[in-house]
């Protein structure tokens, strides 16, 4: 029977007391994101292909440019946001898995009118902020790895009803919400830590030796029959899991 795989919050519940309050006073405008968002939004960020700047994600979470107190208090704020990100990042490079804030348990109901369907969508918002690095090189098999996250966020709905139908059978549903946690993982190994180079063969007696021509080279005729192959927000109110 294989072990749990380690899980590790990414703020204590202090810190995220304080952007949960932040995030729902009136100093940020309606459309920012809430906590669970935000959580998701993050995490995207920390598995990106590329660092997206903050000067560039912070107007997105915000949804603009929220009326701090202070300079001290934009600050902090931003530590905070700045180190969920740096914290995802060693949970994953260690192979842990980032704590989430809600309940994995569906319940039956439907995923997008969840918790779990606003930090999915949060998370494709960090995805969007820099598209071509996430589809560019890696486009199937970062497709097939998102899928779950573009299914339960609802944010494809109106787009490609083929992918809302991927969740409408509760035992469906519940499948794609189980390996979120996993999938992070698997979308940072895919982007972030490089595929091992294959160790050299040994050369074998009577092959070439360097200097020489084999079999297939430029100017020598192959087999006939070688050959080539070339091998998509809501922002709705959900509670927190502590």
């Amino acid at each position: 029977m294989a072990e749990p795989v380690q899980t590790q919050p990414l703020l204590d519940d202090e810190s995220l007391d304080i952007l949960d309050e932040f995030l729902e006073s009136d100093l940020v405008g309606p459309e920012a994101l809430d906590i669970i968002s935000a959580h998701g939004f993050m995490l995207a960020l920390a598995i990106a292909p590329r660092e997206v700047p903050s000067s560039l994600w912070l107007p997105e979470l915000f949804q603009g440019q929220p009326a701090y107190e202070n300079p001290q208090q934009e600050a902090d704020v931003v530590a905070l946001f700045e180190k969920m990100r740096s914290n995802a990042i060693e949970a994953l490079e260690h192979g842990i898995l980032p704590e989430l804030l809600f309940e994995l348990d569906l319940g039956g109901s439907d995923p997008v009118e969840t918790p779990i369907g606003d930090w999915c969508a949060g998370f494709m918002e960090g995805v969007f902020m820099d598209e071509e690095a996430w589809f560019g090189t890696q486009e199937e098999s970062a497709a097939e790895l998102l899928l779950p996250f573009m299914a339960i966020s609802g944010v494809f709905d109106d787009e490609d009803a083929e992918i809302g139908e991927l969740i409408a059978d509760p035992i469906g549903a519940q499948r794609f919400v189980n390996q979120l946690p996993e999938l992070l993982l698997d979308l940072y190994l895919l982007y972030r830590v490089p595929p091992e180079s294959p160790k050299p063969s040994p050369r074998r007696k009577g092959s070439a030796v360097p200097g020489t021509v084999a079999p297939g080279a430029a100017g020598i005729p192959r087999s006939k029959h070688a050959g080539n192959k070339a091998s998509g927000k809501g922002n709705k109110s959900g509670g927190k899991k502590r």
